[in-house]
């Protein structure tokens, strides 16, 4: 499933696929987004914004789309007067402007809200701050670090909780544990002030870099530490990297670095 840096990449595409100009075709796959052609045909895109896994396109008319891809979905753009690219997914929604063309295939979960209220999305409501948000800061990750409620939770399991942190996911989780130097088996409660700022700061610069340098050429590159490398050697210490499941998902890292 795409995580975080993933879904604002595929933001960015349908934003840029789309502009800012009117829509002038609306084109749905299920019956019960018929009402979505009425709805939004005609209307400007302001904004495609991420939440966590969940997209946020809001329009002109004063409505806001709300889609998830789940496990499923996934969008296609392409620029005006090309083809999108094959599939066999089932078409749920296309949308078309003078500059281009975003479709989405294979969710389920696509609705419209007003965007005055979108935020009560049952959705929205359980999921936590978004690493990715540039309105979310490191006092602010720190801040929620010390007062979120489960502090005996393992982080292992506590990242890839999006009432925690939203955007973090499977990769996402073993290179910020990496990062900060922490054993997915510590909890919250354990950590020291110095700790808690490490995986703090982890919690912000993992994902940016994996955001803005992950399709980077040369030293600037996003190279994954330890996802995916069983062992080959930790970039830090030089031990080899170790592959276990948490979660019932794998997980890498380094024991030597990383010590319980």
């Amino acid at each position: 499933m795409p995580e975080g840096p993933e879904i604002w990449r595929a933001a960015a595409r349908i934003a840029g696929s789309l502009g800012s100009g009117p829509l002038t075709s609306v084109v749905v796959g299920l019956e019960r987004l018929e009402p979505l052609e009425g709805a939004l045909l005609g209307a400007c895109v302001l904004a495609v914004r991420p939440r966590g896994k969940a997209l946020l396109t809001s329009f002109s008319t004063g409505h806001t789309l709300y889609s998830h891809n789940q496990l499923y979905g996934v969008w296609r753009v392409a620029r005006a007067g090309a083809a999108l690219p094959p599939t066999t997914r089932a078409l749920r929604l296309s949308l078309s402007t003078a500059q281009g063309t975003a479709a989405l295939y294979s969710a389920t979960d696509v609705e419209l809200w007003p965007t005055d209220s979108v935020h009560e999305h049952p959705f929205l409501q359980r999921v936590g701050p978004d690493v990715l948000d540039p309105d979310v800061d490191l006092d602010a990750v720190t801040a929620r670090l010390r007062t979120f409620p489960r502090r005996r939770s393992r982080l292992g399991a506590l990242l890839l909780d999006q009432g925690f942190f939203c955007g973090v996911g499977n990769y996402l989780r073993a290179e910020i544990l990496w990062t900060a130097s922490l054993h997915p088996s510590r909890t919250l409660a354990s950590l020291s002030d110095d700790e808690r700022g490490a995986l703090a700061a982890a919690l912000l610069e993992v994902p940016r870099a994996s955001l803005r340098f992950r399709s980077a050429r040369g030293e600037r590159r996003f190279t994954f530490a330890v996802f995916g490398r069983a062992g080959r050697p930790c970039p830090r210490c030089g031990e080899a990297v170790v592959r276990t499941t948490d979660g019932g998902r794998r997980l890498y890292l380094c024991v030597t670095c990383q010590p319980l």
